[in-house]
């Protein structure tokens, strides 16, 4: 046999050789790690998915998901944090302020990205424009929106004189919220009538208290603990007859009168797109935080009727949604 016959068989040995070593390797699946602040039943977990599925990801196809839920127990964010970190996850989606600043407590080079909250406030990042380190994501600027919700009770019952409001001090932001919404209502000339709540119980005992400084109405201000209880919220201040003003939509679905507040799906499904860029290369410290861009009040007019409340038609005329 001679060189030639023998380069030809050896140069065929070795293109029928590399498909099969090129099958062996198959292109790595983007793990992405997603960290709830509350339990399994999560309403906007598929607008998120619908973000991917725009970006061109199907989750078991081309991106997998690891989801972590804390079932409401702040304690067990740093074990869940930790199993993320351990998978060597590619980005960790953070549902909460709590959650980001846990994850961030134990990894400083897996990107996080931030589905709401706010990220200056916790520390998190050095400011919206150039976050600086690992977080990024989107942002929600509480006071600005409680003082809208104040105006709109307000229009709502013109001769409403009190006003009790529910928030939870553990928030990073909260009591500056809180104040700048009194100042607010006292613009309006309305009373606001502070009820601090840290766990269900505070909840509970709150309503107990709420009736004995007569209001006639409830604000209750955006934290992860309201959002975790909304629906015996919801129950309490039906049961009564307190007409409330809600920080997200999920409460008027759930029979609460009125809801002002960012449109949080929209928000999840925008955490899509940073997830995208950072895959593709994007550092989030160079990623603007991002504010909300759709905003929506629903009225609830089954929960007016139960409550025995009139909704005068200006007010609705400005809704987004009304359930009857």
């Amino acid at each position: 046999m001679n060189r030639k016959v023998i380069i030809c068989l050896l140069t065929a040995a070795l293109l029928s050789i590399v498909p099969f070593v090129g099958a062996q390797q198959p292109k790595k699946v983007p793990r992405i790690g997603i960290l709830f602040i509350g339990g399994r039943n999560q309403p906007h977990l598929e607008a998120f998915k619908q973000g991917l599925r725009e970006r061109g990801y199907t989750e078991g196809e081309n991106i997998a998901l690891e989801y972590r839920y804390a079932e409401g127990k702040e304690d067990r964010l740093p074990e869940l944090a930790a199993e993320l970190v351990h998978l060597k996850v590619d980005v960790i989606v953070a549902t909460a302020d709590i959650s980001a600043h846990v994850a961030q407590q134990i990894t400083k080079t897996i990107p996080i990205v931030l589905t709401t909250g706010d990220p200056v406030a916790w520390g998190l990042a050095d400011s919206l424009a150039k976050p600086g380190g690992n977080v990024t994501g989107l942002t929600v600027l509480l006071a600005d929106l409680s003082g809208k919700r104040v105006e709109i009770l307000r229009e709502t019952f013109p001769k409403m004189t009190r006003v009790a409001a529910l928030w939870s001090p553990r928030e990073r932001v909260a009591t500056g919220v809180f104040s700048e919404t009194k100042v607010a209502a006292q613009g309006l000339s309305l009373q606001l009538q502070s009820f601090e709540v840290q766990t269900l119980q505070d909840i509970e005992k709150a309503f107990v208290e709420i009736p004995k400084v007569h209001p006639n109405a409830l604000l209750v201000l955006l934290s992860p603990l309201v959002t975790l209880h909304s629906q015996r919220i919801v129950e309490l201040a039906l049961k009564q007859h307190l007409p409330g003003i809600y920080p997200t939509r999920q409460f008027a679905e759930e029979g609460g009168l009125m809801a002002y507040g960012p449109l949080i799906g929209d928000l999840y499904r925008r955490a899509a797109t940073y997830v995208d860029k950072i895959l593709k290369g994007a550092k989030p410290a160079d990623l603007p935080v991002e504010q909300p861009m759709k905003f929506e009040f629903i009225i609830n007019l089954k929960a007016a009727k139960q409550i025995g409340v009139t909704v005068p038609p200006n007010v609705l005329a400005r809704a987004d949604k009304v359930i009857k």
